[in-house]
């Protein structure tokens, strides 16, 4: 994947930089210290994936990816995590937090990764959610998955995660749709980037739930509906 660096940090994009050096498949052909170079260099160069701070002169990263008409794969980097809602809303693929780790940045190299070659699929499809049910192709196939096999929802950019007990599947949707038709009875949004199906919780705490091994984290806008809808079902 071709990259892109955009930081008025010099010590951040040297430090990106060096991590991309470490990545097989990923090559930088940029590094621009403003939104207003980025646009200039986009408009004669392409590239897959972005390193796009957030907190920049002038043109703030939020704002120069409204501006663009076909944006590049995002990922935002930031010191402040209170931008990180914003910067999903924007379908950014990750969000990396200041100061910058090594083992982070491999996590979003995979998510990106992984998304690019989702892409390429190009039988991937919104699937209907007026019923209690959706059908998900997977190898040419398509599989009818009922709401009660979804143990949870991963938001991934401008598609999902649906996660059952056997499989996971991978359709275009947004989080806010699923959230929209999901049954109320049945799910929970606990996250930005997560819905969860509320039977299959097995312990919780204010901050991170489990279903079975796999913990979710309980993100502090949806804490206080979270823990209302347990009381309302007599689970706290």
């Amino acid at each position: 994947m071709k990259c892109l660096l955009v930081d008025d940090e010099p010590l951040a994009l040297d430090i990106l930089e060096s991590y991309i050096k470490k990545m097989p498949d990923l090559e930088l052909i940029g590094k621009c210290s403003n939104a207003l170079e980025a646009s200039e260099f986009l408009k004669n160069n392409k590239i897959d994936l972005m390193f796009l701070d957030i907190q920049m002169p002038e043109i703030t990263g939020l704002e120069f990816v409204r501006s663009l008409t076909n944006p590049p794969l995002i990922v935002f980097s930031t010191a402040y995590s209170d931008f990180a809602v914003e910067g999903f809303e924007l379908n950014a693929i990750d969000y990396l937090l200041k100061p910058l780790a090594f083992e982070r940045f491999t996590k979003t190299v995979e998510r990106a990764k992984e998304y690019m070659a989702l892409k390429k699929n190009e039988s991937i499809e919104a699937p209907d959610l007026d019923n209690d049910y959706i059908f998900i192709k997977s190898n040419q196939k398509q599989i009818k998955l009922s709401y009660d096999q979804i143990l949870y929802v991963e938001a991934f950019a401008d598609y999902v995660k649906l996660y059952t007990s056997e499989k996971r599947y991978v359709t275009l949707q947004t989080m806010k749709n699923m959230e929209q038709k999901l049954p109320k009875d049945k799910f929970i949004r606990v996250h930005r980037s997560f819905i969860v199906g509320m039977k299959y919780i097995t312990s919780f705490n204010s901050s991170e739930l489990e279903i079975g091994a796999v913990k979710i984290p309980v993100g502090k806008n949806y804490k206080d509906e979270f823990l209302a809808k347990l009381r309302s079902k007599n689970i706290l």
